[in-house]
């Protein structure tokens, strides 16, 4: 535990180091034509006013989101099994790598037949960001849920086979969804938002410390976790996770890498063919636990 509240404290400098470094050399901000589909069609709730606001996008990064929203990425004809999964990029709350950690595994997953959806959350650490850490990032990930289950029929999706992946502060948003309670509103006005809004299963790549309970509940989803060992904050995170989730007695499985520091997104970048190759560990997982048929 004490290592995991150092992790906290030097988590902000990876985030920045990666950040600076790390994604040296990926591809532009892809302009894709996939379907975007906002979160709440008049805007984030109380921010409404902010929702015609333009997004900033240059190299790998985006900000400036104060419209949250999901891209969807589809399986080729035929393929699709009826699997859902919520993408949540990194950046440290300051800026999403989209290209890295959205669109790249968006693909790859799509490419195994899931309905992917990529999440634009609210960035509250960004210079002069009206949001706070412990709300809208978490507001926006329940939508987000919420949002694929209200469109299951439209893409084919059955909504007790919705996942969540995030990379690094990503990970920080999935657990802020993911072992708390998420029914929603049965009086809502919205339909939507009477949804559940709890992840049913969850992968989590160099995950931050932000969210992660003393406790693993009882009903957490099955989790995918997946760092490196010299990673100075999220190897302990996940190692820590790990052996939560193995004393709570649910499903999980952990790699913990020698080498490969943060911030490797899919792993192309890294001369480590451990690194190189982990997304098909996440695939082997998805396999094995009955997500891909």
């Amino acid at each position: 535990m004490h290592l995991l509240k150092t992790s906290r404290a030097v988590f902000k400098a990876v985030c920045i180091a990666a950040i600076a470094g790390c994604f040296i050399g990926t591809r532009g901000v892809a302009q894709s034509t996939h379907k975007i589909i906002p979160l709440w069609e008049n805007g984030a709730p109380g921010f409404e006013n902010k929702r015609n606001e333009p997004e900033s996008a240059k190299d790998y990064w985006v900000k400036n989101i104060h419209n949250p929203s999901l891209q969807v990425f589809t399986p080729p004809a035929g393929k699709a099994n009826g699997t859902a999964v919520v993408v949540c990029p990194g950046g440290g709350f300051r800026l999403l790598v989209y290209n890295a950690e959205g669109v790249q595994p968006a693909e790859y997953l799509a490419k195994l037949g899931i309905t992917v959806f990529v999440l634009k959350y609210r960035l509250p650490r960004e210079e002069g960001s009206p949001y706070t850490l412990d709300k809208h990032p978490r507001e926006d990930a329940l939508r987000a849920i919420r949002q694929v289950r209200s469109r299951a029929k439209e893409y084919g999706i059955e909504p007790g086979r919705v996942g969540m992946l995030g990379f690094s502060a990503g990970g920080e948003v999935v657990a802020s969804v993911a072992y708390v309670p998420g029914k929603g509103e049965a009086d809502a006005k919205d339909p939507i938002d009477r949804l559940d809004g709890k992840p049913d299963f969850q992968m989590l790549i160099y995950p931050g410390p932000l969210g992660i309970p003393e406790t693993v509940p009882a009903d957490a989803p099955p989790a995918f976790l997946l760092a490196a060992n010299d990673d100075p904050c999220c190897g302990v995170t996940t190692a820590s996770l790990l052996i939560k989730y193995r004393e709570a007695k649910r499903p999980v499985e952990a790699h913990l890498y020698t080498k490969g520091d943060h911030g490797f997104n899919m792993g192309d970048r890294s001369p480590l063919q451990s690194i190189k190759s982990w997304p098909q560990r996440m695939a082997d997982w998805l396999g094995d636990n009955g997500y891909l048929k």
